[in-house]
């Protein structure tokens, strides 16, 4: 998983929100052309992800060796669970989302989901935010039946100083279809970004942030063991109907590298759960 930062965010002196940096850097050197699975049993405090070789498949939700790169450099590994797996994001993905964007919208209202016929420009639109170094998005595939039900993505990577290391990333643009909601598959979702982000990656910081009206959403992240942080007032784009062009007070959550085993065990115990 890279970021290439060809427009890239001002250099900043520290590792925090909005520190960037240009030119190529790796924001992972780990399962190259390989899928990440880390270890779901219950209780596990075990060793992180591990590198799984994968046969070539065809179709729009292979699992596959031909994953996604960011430039052609370096390679966007799949992050594979029992209940979804992560694929890069790719226009193969559009016709299943546009089915799952139309699925039940009444959850959507402080989210950017794309309507049916926007899907294909969404698409695109993320994959440029992608190859200007800004974004690493993935496709939600529902195990059960192979078929996207959402996105999600790495976002607004942040370096230490003087190295070419990312010490921050936020998760977000996140969406499901309302079928897929409350399923497992965010819990697990978000299980595989943070242990890819902590063990594969080795970040001190993970951010996540939602419009501060999204009471849905801040009790999700809240549930997921995240800090709440506070409010950032007029932070970020509203999504919500009639506010575009405005600006939203954004909650602002994260989760620190020593608070990662407690939230992992957390995560594991809540699919063990959902499981049973």
């Amino acid at each position: 998983m890279v970021w290439t930062g060809q427009t890239g965010t001002p250099d900043v002196p520290e590792c925090g929100p909005g520190a960037g940096r240009s030119g190529s850097a790796l924001l992972t050197t780990v399962a190259r052309q390989g899928i990440i699975r880390p270890n779901l049993s219950r209780g596990s405090e075990g060793p992180g992800p591990t590198t799984v070789r994968q046969p070539a498949q065809q179709g729009a939700n292979a699992r596959n060796d031909e994953v996604a790169t960011v430039d052609g450099a370096f390679d966007v590994p799949v992050l594979e669970g029992s209940r979804v797996l992560l694929v890069p994001l790719a226009h193969q993905h559009a016709a299943d989302l546009a089915i799952a964007a139309e699925e039940d919208r009444r959850t959507f209202a402080f989210t950017k989901v794309p309507r049916a016929g926007e899907v294909t420009e969404y698409v695109q639109q993320q994959l440029d935010r992608r190859d200007q170094g800004r974004l690493a998005p993935f496709a939600q595939i529902r195990r059960s039946d192979m078929r996207a039900v959402g996105c999600t993505a790495y976002w607004d990577p942040r370096y230490w100083p003087d190295r070419d290391e990312l010490c921050a990333v936020e998760i977000g643009w996140t969406w499901l279809s309302a079928s897929a909601q409350r399923t497992g598959i965010n819990v697990e979702s978000k299980l595989l970004l943070f242990t890819h982000a902590f063990e594969g990656i080795g970040v001190a910081r993970v951010d996540l942030k939602t419009d501060t009206r999204n009471e849905r959403s801040k009790e999700a992240i809240s549930l997921l063991g995240a800090t709440f942080e506070g409010t950032l007032r007029q932070w970020s784009p509203s999504h919500a109907p009639g506010e575009q062009g405005r600006l939203r007070d954004s909650a602002m959550f994260s989760v620190i590298a020593s608070e990662w085993p407690v939230v992992q065990s957390t995560l594991m115990n809540r699919l063990a759960r959902i499981r049973g």
